[in-house]
């Protein structure tokens, strides 16, 4: 099975380049599902019922979350209803949606999807290490599972990764928007990249406008950020499971202008 996930949707750049480009990829790749992480893809911090329904008639098959998931109460209801969406599942209990789907495509072996978020220079929520644990216990009869880690820190991605090897079929970092050179199967078959980078606009500052970004910095005050202008580039991972062992063949890091 080959599956593209792509890193996090911002605005309404990210927006627009998948529209453009992911049914295109799909096609000329073979790629059999696709995944990403949509936690910014309106207004760069959060996501909408509505362009939620406008990423998945662009031929996204499902969306993982973030610590942003909560900012559009529209979507709260969504994440309890339709099983294309997830959110982290290391929330806790009583939140709505699950960080735990599966997804089915006739002909072909099942793929579960883990959301989880880190820890590190995060908001607090459950550990994800065990939050994975529990994951995994509900999914004894789906050999491919693909983890979207939605962390800041590179070491808590490495770790879970590590920790997790040979037992999914991939651990994938998302949420700093920098795609990242380090793409890998590791010794147990499990495919691994840092981050996948975003789906937004080229001219920015991991999605934004750079001179408010530099401003903030320069003055530690806290100005309001905006989603950058322009030309959208997909970026993500896209990646070859063995459907019968859930083991990853291979991992490349997938970049689209």
């Amino acid at each position: 099975m080959r599956i593209l996930f792509l890193g996090d949707i911002v605005g309404r750049p990210g927006r627009a380049v998948v529209r453009e480009q992911v049914r295109r990829v799909r096609e000329q790749a073979g790629i059999d599902l696709v995944f990403a992480n949509g936690e910014n893809a309106s207004g760069g911090f959060g996501l909408s019922a509505r362009n939620a329904s406008e990423l998945f008639g662009a031929g996204i098959d499902g969306m993982t979350g973030g610590n942003h998931t909560w900012k559009f109460r529209n979507l709260w209801n969504l994440l309890d209803t339709d099983e294309r969406l997830l959110r982290p599942h290391n929330y806790p209990v009583g939140a709505p949606g699950s960080g735990v789907r599966v997804f089915r495509r006739e002909g072909r072996a099942p793929v579960a999807v883990i959301n989880l978020q880190g820890r590190t220079f995060m908001p607090p929520v459950d550990c994800p290490f065990a939050a994975a644990e529990a994951a995994l216990a509900e999914l004894d009869d789906v050999v491919i599972r693909i983890v979207d880690f939605h962390a800041e820190a590179s070491g808590e991605k490495q770790a879970l990764a590590w920790f997790l090897d040979g037992r999914v079929s991939a651990v994938l970092g998302t949420h700093t928007h920098t795609q990242t050179n380090d793409a890998v199967v590791l010794p147990g078959g499990t495919a691994y990249i840092t981050d996948l980078g975003m789906c937004g606009p080229m001219g920015s500052c991991i999605g934004m406008r750079p001179e408010i970004i530099i401003d903030r910095y320069r003055t530690g005050l806290p100005g309001v950020l905006e989603v950058a202008p322009g030309k959208g580039v997909l970026h993500g991972a896209v990646f070859d499971i063995d459907d019968t062992t859930g083991t990853a063949v291979s991992i490349v890091p997938f970049r689209q202008e």
